[in-house]
Parts: C-alpha cells; structure tokens; sequence
C-alpha cells in the first residue's frame, strides 16, 4: 500500500528539498550522481527508507528525461546508434528494481567507492578526447550489451552514481568526446530510472506529491544543466565531473567503510 508520507511534509521541508532537487538537477545534467543530494535529503526528511529509492526514482525520472531530450534536440544523441544499450538498459533496470527488495546490496555498496576513485584517476590524468563532429559515425554494438546490462542492474538496485559510471564507460568504450557522452549518459540514465519506477509504483513505493515536487525542481535543474553542458563542452564538463567523482567517493568511502 502507498504511503502516504507527502501529508506529513511541512511547506518549509517542501521547499528545500525541492531547492536541493534543482541543484542535484543541474549536477546530474551535466556529470551525473544528482542522487547524491537527492537520496540523503529524503532520508534526511524521514522518508522510509524503502520509499527512499521509489520517490528518488520518480523526481530522477524527470531530470533525466528533460536532459535527454535536451541532448536529443541538439542531435547529442542518436537512438538508432544505441538501440542495444536501450534495451539491455530498460531490461537490467527492471531485474535490479524487483530483486532490490530481497538482495542485500552490502557488498556491491563496500566496492563502490574503489570504482569511483578509479574512475576519478581516469579523468585527473587521463587524455580528453577531441571533438571530430561525426556523431553519426559506427559505434560498437557488442559492448553496448553489457555496459547497458550492467549499469541499467546497477541503477534498479541503487542508483547513485549511475550517470557518472555511464560517462565514464562510454568514454573508455567508445571513440566520443565527452560532451556526447554526457548524452549518452543522460539518456540510457532515463532509460533505467523509468523502468525502475515502474517497479516501484508497482509495489506501492513512491511518495507521489513529494516525487512530483522534487521532479519539477530537478526538471528546471536538468534544463539549464544540460544547455549549459552543451554550450561549455569538455572544458567545463570536466571539471564539475571530477568534483562530482570525488564527492560521490567521499560520500560512499565514509558510509559503507567507516
């Protein structure tokens, strides 16, 4: 049974978590790991933390939904090149979100921040790739099975991070600058976050008035993230990514090591 939890939020509660949702927005837009600021502040709040993940997964699902679009607009973001990397991600999603009720995710949560930091590295001394303009060109089909799987998996099961996991992948994966990855990233984000909060409205786990609240916050944050991302390119990216990598390694160093 849904919970009705939005009745008991306070206007004042409201508001800044709404506030915090347009900040996480406008990070997720552009680096990813908006869940981040998004998660703790509903915990923080009092959400259960079972309806923790289900209303992160509703506000999520309409930044990532604007960013994507946003990236699509611009011709960021090709659907027919990624067609695998959409299904497999739709598909890992979903099996992460069911089994996310039964399966301890203790042990995935101890490696995290060891990833992160590496891929924190990988951006610190690790060459950008220059921007060629062939977003058209072939992009391996192959890897985009298991990239899609796994993090689409990872994101039904927890989600933090996952935009900034798929930026990363994309860029060791693939022949793309960084601006296009950040597409990439945003769409096969939105991808998994939708699938996921299907499962989660199916269980009756969404706070529907704070979600939506949040959503709309983080829709506007998405907005102005994402066309600043396109407009700034790989010079501005990259930066904010890496503070956004180091965060997220603080953040999950300090909660599952300490």
């Amino acid at each position: 049974m849904p919970f009705p939890f939005e009745l008991a939020v306070d206007p004042t509660t409201l508001l800044i978590l709404a506030i915090v949702a347009f900040i996480a927005g406008f990070i997720d837009a552009i680096a990813g790991g908006g869940g981040l600021l998004t998660i703790p502040a509903l915990l923080t709040a009092g959400l259960p933390p079972h309806l923790v993940l289900g209303t992160n997964k509703l506000c999520a699902t309409f930044g990532s939904a604007t960013a994507s679009y946003t990236f699509y607009r611009r011709k960021l973001f090709s659907p027919r090149q990624w067609r695998n990397a959409l299904i497999a991600t739709a598909v890992g999603a979903a099996i992460g979100a069911i089994i996310a009720h039964w399966l301890p995710a203790d042990w995935l949560n101890q490696m995290l921040p060891a990833v992160v930091f590496g891929c924190g590295l990988y951006l610190l001394f690790g060459k950008m790739p220059e921007t060629h303009g062939q977003h058209d060109a072939p992009v391996a089909q192959g890897r985009q099975w298991p990239q899609g799987f796994g993090l689409g998996f990872y994101d039904g099961v927890a989600g933090p991070g996952t935009g900034a996991f798929w930026t990363v992948s994309t860029l060791l994966l693939y022949p793309m600058d960084l601006v296009r990855a950040s597409g990439v990233a945003r769409s096969m984000n939105f991808v998994s976050n939708a699938m996921a909060l299907t499962v989660f409205i199916i269980a009756g786990q969404v706070a529907w008035v704070l979600g939506i609240s949040m959503g709309l916050a983080l829709m506007a944050g998405a907005f102005f993230g994402a066309r600043t991302a396109i407009s700034g390119g790989s010079k501005f990216i990259r930066p904010v990514f890496i503070l956004v990598v180091l965060a997220l390694t603080a953040r999950l160093a300090w909660q599952h090591w300490f």
